[in-house]
């Protein structure tokens, strides 16, 4: 719902790493909120306790507005729904979880049938049930029933809060500590906020991915963590309008492990190797251990070229593809098996195998171009085959000559400011119309937003007098930030952005945060937008890739939060249904079967993607993947993604971009440190020439 205040998103469920819980709120912790009267959108009354009655099991139903008390609910941080002050609590009849159940006041006792969810949708979410607060057969007259139904996306459905006009956020938390830090929790403790209206909840993050969430009375929480992680913990303020303060500083948390382990695995076994063309594909036998296998090594000829990764849980696999080698070569392989806490195990036995006359696979040849010292995020070849990259933390954009890897700096780009998290100098583009117009289109972080920029470049440098600001004002946080650009065929630039860690920006089509947006090349709207403004696509959390297929349809990869990232087709004016639904799994509200949504083409456990950047060539698609350390290829087929395999899994490590080359194949680039932090040059990162086969 756009126009009135929607009901802030507030989690029934946050999650952490798999495996941790989030915190509940108990009732006594509530922070409550403005007491405000709850309309109906379809019928434009009030929600209303029947006859004015504070009777415990008193009916809930519609009524003409008339500012009374037994309209008036106040929506706390414990997800319950009160009404008379303090004392009385809406709740399912008898607990009741099936669809037609009546809903009624009684007295508040943090009970799960007083538990609601509001979404940014408009609906009110029993939390035990799933199922909505629903007007009875859509009826509109005064006295009609309230009930709970099956979510099903009618405005019979939808309710709204009036808005109060509050738009400043909190300030940022401040002096952030950690205690009490096991192998399996820790508390985390911060200074208060301060806001306009007052802070309502404390949102808990580690690295992008949200933990729990407190009342903004609380000052303290005790988080669930993984034994031997390092996390960069923050903690972020909300006020009852929504408004999302700016992150804390990131306070560095590493956990021990559970207990001391010396015991190395045993060797892999049963090496094989298996040359197809210039591939090898390496399979062995998994190692035992003690406590758990949690990677293999992989050795050719001596020197380390990748790794394969798991947890105690999910071990690791037991195969690695090679490829890009030289061909009819001959090569020896080992494979050393390492444990949670480091220990290594013996070598396997070693295997040669000679690789063919020809390239059939996938991937010919890997050429490694250029190297820096900073994270390379946006990249752009030229009609003349040089190749532009953005340096996130440093600022500056770099012309690379590929065949001979001499590097000229153009200049840096002005007003940029990093967030100590993974912003900065981002996305980069150019037109069709590059020989003739030189513009270089640039997204960044600046010291108060996100924003997309134009300026020309001019010989070997950026001409910075003739910068343009196409786009202002898209909210920045620490994370999700998005920050892609791509030209489509229809000759529009398209712009990722993230929700500014603002779930609820997402489904508001008025905001520029959490979307796809599509612009002509000066910034201007087009006539044909859906929404009458920039926004192409919306109902997302942290899009970052963009490609254009040879259909000109428009492919989009998104991070999701700690269970599922996703590729997917966009649609003009398509709701790809964020926060209530994470790829395919249900976060909220009726959850992925709410009417409207669109559902991914491709899904990826989060600690095999957090692909960055895409590629479509020939159509066949590609993915960047940070955690998962890989490249993820698959055909285009109608409009499915079909014969997925996975390249490159752990050997150059984790992957931030993928772009097209002129004539056929790939760059690549790595983001292996620093790529959390807004420091400049301290990194080690690499950028190849992928040749591509059949």
């Amino acid at each position: 719902m756009t126009g009135a205040a929607t009901l802030a998103l507030f989690p029934a469920g946050c999650i952490g790493e798999p495996g941790g819980d989030a915190e509940e709120i108990g009732a006594d912790e509530a922070a409550l909120l403005t007491s405000a009267p709850v309309r109906g959108v379809e019928s434009g009354k009030c929600l209303d306790v029947k006859g004015r009655s504070t009777t415990p099991g008193a009916a809930l139903q519609i009524y003409t507005c008339h500012g009374g008390e037994n309209q008036a609910f106040t929506y706390t941080a414990a997800g319950e729904l009160r009404v008379y002050g303090t004392t009385r609590c809406v709740e399912a009849s008898g607990g009741g979880t099936t669809a037609g159940t009546k809903v009624v006041i009684g007295n508040c006792s943090g009970q799960p049938r007083q538990k609601w969810t509001m979404n940014t949708n408009g609906t009110i979410v029993s939390q035990p049930s799933g199922l909505c607060l629903d007007v009875e057969g859509r009826r509109t007259a005064d006295s009609t029933p309230v009930n709970l139904w099956t979510c099903n996306g009618q405005t019979n459905q939808q309710w709204s809060w009036p808005d109060d006009g509050d738009t400043q956020p909190p300030t940022p938390p401040s002096g952030l500590s950690a205690s009490n830090v096991t192998c399996s929790s820790a508390t985390i403790s911060w200074s208060a906020s301060t806001d306009n209206t007052g802070v309502a909840f404390y949102d808990i993050y580690h690295d992008g991915q949200q933990m729990t969430s407190v009342s903004g009375s609380t000052l303290s929480t005790t988080i669930t963590v993984l034994p031997g992680v390092s996390w960069g913990v923050y903690v972020n303020a909300r006020d009852a309008a929504g408004n999302v303060s700016q992150a804390s500083e990131t306070l560095p948390l590493a956990t021990p492990h559970c207990e001391v382990d010396t015991q190395p695995p045993t060797a892999p076994s049963n090496l094989t190797a298996r040359a197809s063309g210039t591939s090898v594909t390496l399979q062995w036998t998994a190692s035992t251990d003690n406590a758990a296998v949690t990677a293999y090594d992989i050795y050719r000829d001596g020197a380390k070229v990748g790794a394969v990764a798991g947890t105690a849980s999910n071990p690791p696999p037991t195969t690695f593809v090679d490829s890009g080698l030289a061909a009819t070569r001959a090569y020896a392989y080992h494979v050393i098996a390492r444990d949670a806490q480091g220990n290594a195990s013996p070598a396997s036995g070693s295997v040669s195998v000679t690789t063919g006359a020809a390239c059939s696979s996938a991937v010919c040849d890997v050429v490694q171009v250029a190297t820096d010292n900073d994270v390379p995020w946006g990249l752009v070849e030229l009609p003349d085959g040089a190749v532009l990259y953005s340096r996130r933390d440093a600022d500056d954009i770099i012309r690379l000559d590929p065949a001979t890897g001499t590097k000229t700096t153009l200049g840096t780009v002005p007003n940029v400011a990093g967030t100590d998290g993974e912003g900065g100098l981002m996305g980069l583009a150019i037109a069709p119309t590059f020989n003739t117009d030189g513009w270089l289109y640039i997204m960044h972080t600046s010291p108060t937003d996100n924003r997309i920029v134009r300026i020309k470049v001019v010989g070997n440098r950026l001409d910075t007098s003739t910068e343009q600001v196409l786009v202002s004002g898209i909210l920045r946080n620490k994370y999700h930030n998005g920050g892609r650009l791509r030209f489509g065929p229809d000759g529009k630039l398209y712009a990722s952005t993230g929700d500014a860690q603002n779930a609820a920006l997402s489904q508001d089509t008025s905001s520029l945060n959490g979307k796809v947006l599509r612009m002509e090349p000066d910034g201007r709207v087009p006539s044909d937008n859906p929404f009458g403004n920039l926004v192409w696509s919306y109902g997302h959390r942290n899009p970052q890739g963009l490609a254009f297929d040879s259909l000109g349809r428009l492919w989009e990869q998104e991070f999701g939060n700690s269970v599922m990232d996703e590729t997917n087709l966009i649609q003009k004016g398509g709701n790809y249904g964020w926060p209530n639904c994470e790829g395919t799994t249900s976060q909220g509200g009726s959850g992925c079967g709410t009417a409207g949504y669109i559902a991914p083409k491709l899904t990826y456990r989060t600690s095999e993607g957090s692909c960055s950047g895409i590629a479509i060539v020939n159509d066949v698609f590609y993915a960047a993947c940070q955690r998962g350390t890989r490249m993820v290829r698959a055909v285009i087929s109608g409009s499915s993604l079909t014969s997925v395999q996975q390249l490159f899994v752990g050997t150059y490590g984790r992957l931030r971009t993928v772009e097209p080359r002129l004539g056929g194949g790939l760059w690549l680039t790595t983001t292996n440190t620093g790529d959390k932090d807004s420091t400049p040059n301290n990194s080690n990162e690499k950028i190849f020439r992928v040749i591509l086969g059949g």
